[in-house]
């Protein structure tokens, strides 16, 4: 019997993070992470549901669940059958509504609605196979992966047949690479000891746990006063020694000339990449920063609301590195034609994951990517913060800074019903 999607709820989940300065940089400097929560309710007998989730910092959340209820039809009534039978056409449809794509289009609120429905389908889909997220797309063939995708607007830079020719010619390691996977992770790097508003002696408790823990790569917040900024990131250097890569992150707070002259005054610590030195739409000034500040690597992505936008820094040689966001495009389906064009152009995928749910979806984008799209670990990290993931019933493992590939069926976002009922704002008891 097909299973029919009978209806979707959507709840508004926040964390007050803000209160421990947990998540604080620059840009942002009092978060509250925070969820918009789909759920997508079917007919099954075994009660299978699909789980999603799209990532904000608190206000402005109610927004993201609006957009969500008036995307629904887009799913409700129809089989899963349906959907996963063409999801490529799926996806199309869903970001395609002529009305609706005048608010965007595949941008801001709308197309993160997109990412927590197309998201939940997914896990809806790999729960019904059984298997989690990773393992259901490194199981698809080059072709079936390539239906699942919309290559609009990028053929000039990938088509379809190039991305099956990647994939086809990584399909013969693809099971080595998933046994790798399985016995020693995939490799990580934290954040947890570098936010803007810890103090000195949190930085320097965190920096010494990770050390402790086999962390080998630590990131840094930058962006407010360029003197604080050095004496922290020796304060860092002091902690991690010089053999562990230090990256940097400005999360958008410089103009182009003044992220050039900060990064040479910081090159002094030896960083291995400024992330979002400038507003992330500056698709050519991100490349005036890269050929000004080399050696030193240029990241950016978190911000990156779609393909296109990648396709272009791409093909500008702006970034290093392609830090896709699980999220912020709209869902899997968009990510994955990201992570071919990375791939077509050489340029390694970091996802970006440090919000609620992200290290948990991502890891299953990053195992993906070196099973079949990559088939390589070079210059690759994965993002880690170490808050929150109490929350999910498939929470991250973390083994001597290595992710270890999550093995239960779906995208790993599934919250536990307690914290859906504490943290809902504003009734839960976590805001009474």
């Amino acid at each position: 019997m097909p299973t029919t999607i009978t209806h979707l709820s959507v709840r508004d989940i926040r964390f007050p993070t803000s209160r421990s300065l947990d998540g604080s940089d620059a840009m942002n400097t009092a978060p509250d992470y925070s969820a918009t929560y789909v759920v997508l309710h079917t007919d099954a007998p075994s009660a299978l549901e699909g789980h999603g989730l799209t990532f904000t910092i608190g206000r402005g959340n109610e927004v993201c669940v609006a957009a969500v209820n008036s995307l629904a039809s887009f799913v409700v009534g129809r089989t899963l059958e349906e959907i996963s039978g063409d999801i490529g056409a799926f996806w199309h449809s869903i970001t395609g509504d002529s009305q609706l794509r005048w608010l965007g289009p595949d941008k801001g609120v709308m197309h993160l609605a997109t990412a927590a429905i197309v998201n939940a389908v997914w896990d809806l889909w790999a729960k019904s196979e059984g298997k989690p997220v990773w393992k259901l797309l490194a199981d698809m063939s080059p072709e079936e992966l390539v239906r699942c995708l919309d290559f609009r607007f990028v053929t000039d830079a990938l088509t379809p047949e190039e991305a099956l020719a990647i994939l086809r010619r990584n399909a013969r390691g693809k099971a080595a690479r998933e046994q790798e996977m399985l016995e020693q992770g995939y490799p990580g790097y934290t954040t947890s000891a570098g936010w803007l508003g810890y103090s000195e002696e949190k930085m320097r408790r965190l920096a010494r746990e990770g050390v402790a823990e086999g962390w080998t790569h630590f990131k840094q917040k930058v962006g407010g006063n360029i003197e604080e900024d050095m004496r922290r990131a020796a304060i860092l250097r002091e902690e991690i020694g010089w053999d562990r890569k230090l990256m940097m992150d400005a999360n958008q707070v410089w103009e182009v000339d003044e992220a050039i002259v900060n990064m040479r005054r910081l090159a002094a610590f030896e960083p291995w990449w400024i992330e979002e030195p400038t507003n992330p739409d500056d698709i050519l000034g991100h490349a005036t920063i890269r050929e000004r500040i080399a050696p030193i690597g240029m990241a950016t992505g978190e911000h990156c609301h779609n393909r296109v936008m990648f396709k272009q820094l791409l093909q500008a040689k702006a970034i290093d590195f392609c830090q896709v966001d699980a999220a912020r495009l709209g869902g899997l389906n968009e990510v994955l034609v990201v992570l071919l064009m990375a791939a077509k152009f050489g340029v390694p995928v970091c996802p970006h994951a440090g919000g609620v749910g992200l290290c948990e979806y991502v890891q299953n984008i990053a195992l993906f990517d070196y099973i079949a799209v990559s088939a390589s670990l070079e210059n690759r990290v994965l993002e880690y913060v170490d808050h929150l993931h109490e929350h999910f019933l498939d929470p991250v493992v973390i083994r001597k800074g290595r992710y270890m590939p999550p093995q239960r069926p779906g995208y790993s976002i599934e919250m536990h019903a307690a914290t859906l009922k504490e943290f809902e704002f504003p009734n839960g008891p976590a805001w009474a």
